[in-house]
């Protein structure tokens, strides 16, 4: 078999207008006193709809010096964010089964985020605007690149730093939402790719502050349309829509510091998915377990991260719509890091990785046994990735070198190998 070589430039460059103007509850057993805030730059990331949390009362990334907040004398009450990513890609010698020659893509993302809080009850919406240019007919792009103008996020929210003086924190959210669990390998808003997944669903949230946190949710996944590439090269724009056939859920409970300074998380996944009135779909009928162990890195120390995924059920042996043969399904997953940060200028972190997910054994024995990523970030892990995406969380053994620094707290350096 001849190994093709092949080899991936990006470049991103990021505009944002960032309002962030975080408010706090008093509560006698809330969390009163936060890390000490600097102005900083945001994340070169749609993140900015994330950054208020109603319960901490902190935001997790303090406004610029300048804002559109200010400069335009928004009320406290309101929260306004408007990004535009712009990234040029291009790889030399396609990985991909028939590929030939090279390819090249410009994915835009335009995102404006609105929040206005009344006491307790927010209501909040986004819109993301997701397109390319320069694709063609053998670029293979689908919504993973594309969706262009669409509402990804439209909810109510009702928050209480101190339900009923218990000294617990709650939260609850109906609507379109994004959702961003964990370690982000199951399910996970967006950063690198040029789409963001959605939901439709209620989110309950408790927190216990600085000893646990708990979070259920119901929901049914947003497909995001159209999903055919032909249309989306042409680009047919058709408004994103629940898939009405799906369900998905989940209970997530994550600890801190169990000991020694060590987080721990233990989670279960469904989804019970149904073919889609656009779209036939593998009808996956998962349960999905999972636990990790991670400590956070610090400068002179040593840290570690450990995450065990199981997954079982049944799912379609194709998408043909007139298949109803189901095959068992059963597959695991494993990631593990141990890292050292040193203390010394830019803070570097040298880190060995380990990955395996499982494959199938043989497609004739009626049996699955590939991991399935879910809603995750798939491959945050094997280098950023938008067109260039050779890697995915299913059938690998693989470990790997990772070295990271940050001349600056908005300046973030990485290098990694992976066999």
């Amino acid at each position: 078999m001849r190994r093709k070589s092949f080899t991936g430039v990006t470049v991103n460059h990021t505009l944002s207008l960032i309002v962030a103007s975080g408010f706090c509850m008093g509560a006698n057993n809330a969390v009163q006193a936060a890390e000490k805030k600097t102005y900083t730059k945001p994340p070169f990331a749609a993140f900015s709809s994330q950054m208020s949390d109603p319960l901490l009362g902190s935001d997790k990334y303090e406004k610029p010096v300048w804002n559109l907040h200010d400069t335009l004398n928004l009320p406290k009450w309101l929260s306004l964010s408007v990004e535009q990513r712009t990234r040029y890609e291009t790889m030399d010698g396609s990985f991909k089964a028939g590929g030939k020659g090279g390819d090249q893509q410009i994915p835009l993302q335009t995102d404006v985020f609105l929040e206005a809080r009344f006491n307790h009850l927010r209501a909040g919406a986004e819109f993301l605007d997701a397109r390319q240019f320069g694709a063609d007919s053998g670029s293979g792009i689908n919504n993973t690149h594309v969706d262009e103008a669409d509402f990804i996020q439209g909810y109510l929210a009702w928050a209480d730093q101190n339900v009923a003086y218990s000294g617990l924190g709650a939260e609850v959210i109906v609507g379109r939402q994004s959702l961003n669990f964990g370690s982000r390998r199951l399910i996970a808003r967006n950063a690198m790719r040029n789409t963001i997944n959605s939901f439709d669903g209620v989110r309950l949230r408790l927190l216990d502050y600085n000893n646990w946190q708990f979070n259920a949710f119901v929901t049914k996944p947003v497909g995001r349309y159209p999903n055919n590439s032909a249309q989306l090269l042409d680009g047919f724009h058709s408004f994103d829509e629940p898939e009405y056939q799906t369900w998905f859920s989940s209970g997530f409970l994550e600890k801190y510091d169990i000991a020694w300074g060590i987080n721990a998380e233990l989670y279960l996944y469904h989804l019970d998915e149904g073919d889609r009135k656009r779209s036939q779909t593998a009808n996956r009928r998962y349960f999905t377990p999972g636990m990790r162990f991670y400590m956070k890195p610090a400068k002179g120390a040593f840290d570690f991260q450990t995450e065990t995924i199981g997954q079982f059920g049944t799912v379609r042996s194709s998408t043909a719509g007139n298949n109803s043969t189901d095959l068992d399904h059963s597959a695991w997953y494993q990631h593990l890091d141990v890292g050292y940060t040193f203390d010394i200028p830019w803070s570097p972190r040298l880190a060995l990785e380990y990955d395996y997910a499982s494959g199938d054994h043989d497609p004739n024995d009626r049996k699955d046994q590939r991991f399935d990523t879910l809603y995750g970030a798939r491959r945050f892990e094997f280098g950023a990735t938008g067109i260039y995406g050779a890697f995915a969380r299913s059938n690998i053994n693989t470990p790997g070198l990772r070295l990271t620094a940050a001349p600056r707290n908005d300046v973030q350096l990485g290098l990694s190998h992976r066999l």
